[in-house]
């Protein structure tokens, strides 16, 4: 790494960390640090990308290994390690297995960032977000997830498909826990500033918010060992970006909440402003009655598993 640099690391080099690490290279966000326990994979992994930079004219340093010291003094810690969905397994069906793996990665980094903007991808997301801020004791702004900025681009792609028009003029954003009960804002979604239902009908709308919901789960069933990584790597790259850069974009992020939305102490999908210093403010929309009913029982997807782990899960109003 070159002083003067900002730095990345990303913790596990899996499809979904490879893939993070590719997209955060190709953009020239940062130089980027790979770990995994296998360290091998992670050096492997690492050392090909590095050498794809001449031919992309990038000026991106990429390591990797197993050494946490390689992530001393990262600006961004990005979590990307644990178990994948299988075929049929919901999210939470990951919840102890990757808590474990999380909880134990998250410390380790801390150890040699502890001054940097960490951002959660590993699911059951929601929960796992909490997990960290709850080990490290990190400032809440500083620990947040990926889970709308997904959700909303598997929205835009199949609201564009859906209507043929260009994905650059599609705004979409998804709300609430990351899981079969996100709130995808049809209200707030738009095709170059106009509503869907000047493009498409109602009945198509409704399968494309199924969809969505579903999105996860659609391409892990044609996967059939492991789940999204492109996708999903797109999606932390783009978040990273917004914190290296002090972009101070507005995203649907897993933020924390202490009263935003009549909900306290949770982890959950809402639309921020993303900057240098991560969480940098939580936006609140007005909801109509069924949003907000939408949202009060995505919420309480996710204080269910947080009790579980004895991380809260109270109604938290």
């Amino acid at each position: 790494m070159l002083a003067g640099r900002p730095k990345v690391a990303v913790l596990g080099a899996g499809a979904t960390g490879a893939a993070t690490a590719h997209w955060l290279a190709a953009k020239e966000i940062a130089d980027v640090v790979l770990l995994d326990v296998a360290d091998s994979m992670a050096q492997g992994k690492a050392l090909d990308l590095y050498e794809a930079m001449p031919i992309e004219g990038l000026d991106v340093r990429v390591e990797g290994g197993g050494d946490y010291n390689l992530a001393r003094g990262a600006d961004v810690v990005v979590i990307t390690a644990g178990v994948g969905r299988k075929p049929g397994q919901s999210r939470d069906d990951l919840l102890r297995v990757n808590y474990e793996i999380v909880a134990t990665v998250a410390k380790q980094a801390y150890a040699v960032a502890p001054d940097a903007v960490y951002v959660v991808l590993t699911n059951p997301v929601d929960v796992l977000t909490y997990a960290v801020q709850h080990v490290t004791g990190l400032p809440h702004a500083r620990v947040f997830g990926q889970a709308g900025v997904l959700d909303s681009t598997r929205f835009r792609t199949f609201v564009a498909e859906a209507a043929g028009v260009s994905v650059e003029d599609v705004f979409c954003f998804v709300v609430g826990g990351h899981g079969d009960d996100m709130v995808p804002l049809v209200r707030y979604s738009s095709i170059g500033g106009m509503p869907l239902e000047r493009f498409l009908t109602q009945e198509q709308i409704e399968a494309i918010v199924t969809r969505t919901r579903g999105g996860g789960g659609e391409i892990g069933g044609l996967l059939k060992t492991g789940s999204a990584f492109y996708a999903p790597g797109a999606a932390i790259a783009a978040m990273t970006e917004a914190v290296i850069r002090d972009k101070k974009r507005v995203m649907p992020v897993v933020a924390h909440l202490d009263g935003m939305y009549g909900e306290r102490d949770i982890y959950v999908g809402v639309p921020c402003i993303i900057g240098r210093g991560g969480v940098e403010k939580v936006l609140e929309v007005p909801f109509t009655t069924e949003e907000r009913a939408a949202f009060a029982k995505s919420v309480a997807s996710v204080r269910g598993p947080l009790a579980a782990l004895g991380l809260g899960g109270g109604n938290g109003h």
